[in-house]
């Protein structure tokens, strides 16, 4: 038998060892994760895409009667690392004629439709959010004695206003020509490249430092990466397929900020960067405290709106009498 005072003293004992184990539960060891958290930080922050469409298989089908109505059912992914709100982003059907496609086939639907909000990628998802949408016509017109209507391809466009948030780490050298290189933590001459995107289509490639006394020109590439089509960020995209102008196309709303230096200047001086062939270039020049060579990041911010279309086959014939 075991005394007393040794039955409380085994009791406590177990009691301590309950409790450790509970408190030990919640938490995991390092690498037992499927993915960890700084490979998921990698994801999210890499990428070069935003808003993906995907038609379903056979909705709508290739060939179509007239009698019958015509439906589409698309999915809208969200690639990128930027939530989207029901104002952010719509899918519109464009490429066919209306008086052929009647009730409202053609009329733009929030990309978060049902859902409030299409996340972008996080640690926790790293796939993004996903949405499906239904466009639906009980009423195709084909006009007396046409008996197909082919538009061959229908237009299935997302229009949508997004943000990357690019931060590389820079060197920089106020006192380059007075320390030797021996001394320097840094070398400003090395170009900084940020290939694979920012988790956004539009992103940095790459970013140039020259030196000049105290201060620092950074020499910043802005590219259109996702394969789509860039416009400004105050374009209406309700309804991109009619509301957007030429001098709205190709256009980046930017800003540069470095922690702990004084901005001189940056160009283009409206604060939007134009792209030709998917490519723009900022310059901005930074004034810098009187230190020895260092890296700090470089925090860049793009706006911009954003086409992405998918062409779907489509043939509408004439129902046999």
């Amino acid at each position: 038998f075991i005394p007393a005072m040794d039955k409380r003293v085994w009791t406590g004992c177990l009691l301590l060892v309950f409790l450790l184990l509970i408190a030990c539960r919640g938490r995991v060891p390092q690498g037992e994760q499927p993915l960890e958290t700084e490979a998921a930080i990698r994801l999210v922050q890499t990428g070069t895409q935003g808003v993906e469409l995907k038609v379903l298989p056979n909705y709508p089908p290739p060939v179509v009667y007239d009698k019958n109505e015509l439906v589409a059912l698309v999915e809208v992914q969200n690639q990128g690392n930027q939530d989207l709100e029901a104002q952010d982003c719509f899918v519109q059907v464009t490429g066919f004629d209306p008086n052929n496609i009647l009730c409202g086939f053609d009329v733009p639907r929030s990309c978060a439709e049902n859902v409030q909000t299409l996340e972008g990628k996080n640690i926790y998802n790293v796939q993004g959010g996903v949405n499906q949408l239904e466009f639906r016509s009980t009423n195709i017109a084909l006009p007396s004695g046409v008996y197909e209507y082919n538009p061959k391809f229908i237009l299935f466009k997302a229009c949508y206003l997004y943000h990357t948030k690019a931060s590389p780490s820079v060197c920089v050298d106020p006192l380059f020509y007075q320390i030797t290189a021996e001394q320097k933590a840094c070398d400003f001459r090395r170009s900084v490249l940020t290939g694979g995107g920012q988790g956004a289509p539009v992103g940095i490639s790459y970013v140039g430092v020259q030196m000049a006394g105290g201060k620092a020109v950074f020499e910043i590439n802005v590219v259109n990466l996702g394969g789509g089509r860039v416009t400004t960020n105050n374009v209406d995209i309700r309804n991109c397929d009619t509301n957007i102008e030429y001098t709205d196309l190709d256009k980046v709303k930017y800003t540069v900020q470095m922690t702990g230096a004084t901005m001189e200047s940056c160009k283009p001086l409206d604060g939007y960067v134009r792209l030709t062939n998917n490519q723009g270039k900022i310059v901005c020049t930074f004034n810098l405290p009187n230190t020895g060579a260092y890296e700090t990041p470089l925090l860049i911010d793009l706006d911009y709106g954003y086409i992405k279309s998918h062409q779907q086959p489509l043939k509408i014939i004439q129902t046999p009498q």
